[in-house]
């Protein structure tokens, strides 16, 4: 009989154990998701803030001196010569619907300079009987051009299963290796277009999205993590407390 009470003991004291350790970790979980999320926030008002500032040229920045960080998501306005044969189709993209396509990416000799932007120009549909087919798209090379847009990250990279193969058509693209193919500096930073140049009309879709910090997705998993938190609790009340009392009541 000894040992009994000593096993039940035992026994109630490691569902203790158990119990406050996963309490602990799930409202550690939970509060860490709201960090995140008010961090998110004050993301969100600083672009939200830099949008509304004037636009930078990064064509008058000194060549090699680094990009300023409140640049990002800043609009733009740029002026250079299109290297269209260096033109890469990303692809496996969509930006309205679900019709599969290619983001335009194209660089950016900048005016008076040997450096490079990458431009995200636009949005093409993809040939659906002939996928290693490239789409036209005019780029005249022979002249200055003068784009708007906003400075963003190099496009994001979607999953490939194996290393990355020169060519026009692509899944993803290197900065750092694709500098080193076209022979020129190229910038840590692209151009996301917004605008078509007034002298060409490229056909391309630029309904791009607004950046997006994800705020609610982790309040979203906040709740579950609180949920969580509170339901271990309420299972221990119920099956160590008030379950054995109405028992022996």
């Amino acid at each position: 009989m000894a040992e009994t009470l000593t096993q039940a003991r035992w026994r109630a004291w490691v569902v203790l154990g158990a119990t406050l350790v996963g309490m602990a970790v799930t409202a550690s979980l939970g509060r860490w998701q709201l960090h995140r999320a008010a961090q998110k926030e004050a993301l969100q008002s600083t672009l939200s803030a830099r949008a509304g500032l004037p636009p930078v040229r990064p064509d008058e920045l000194a060549p090699g001196a680094p990009v300023p960080e409140d640049w990002l998501y800043r609009r733009a306005r740029v002026r250079g010569r299109w290297l269209g044969e260096h033109t890469v189709f990303l692809d496996n993209r969509q930006m309205v619907g679900p019709q599969p396509g290619f983001f335009v990416l194209t660089p950016l000799e900048l005016e008076g300079r040997g450096d490079v932007l990458i431009v995200q120009r636009g949005w093409v549909p993809r040939d659906v009987t002939d996928r290693t087919r490239i789409p036209a798209v005019p780029t005249p090379e022979h002249e200055t051009v003068e784009l708007t847009g906003r400075i963003a990250p190099p496009p994001a990279k979607l999953y490939q299963f194996s290393e990355e193969s020169p060519g026009a058509i692509r899944q993803n693209l290197d900065l750092q290796r694709y500098a080193e193919e076209i022979g020129r500096p190229v910038w840590p930073v692209s151009l996301v277009q917004t605008e078509s140049a007034p002298s060409v009309a490229d056909g391309l879709l630029r309904q791009w999205p607004e950046p997006s910090v994800d705020v609610h997705k982790h309040y979203g998993y906040a709740f579950q993590w609180f949920a969580l938190c509170a339901l271990m609790a309420g299972l221990y009340v119920w099956f160590q407390v008030l379950r054995p009392r109405r028992r022996r009541g």
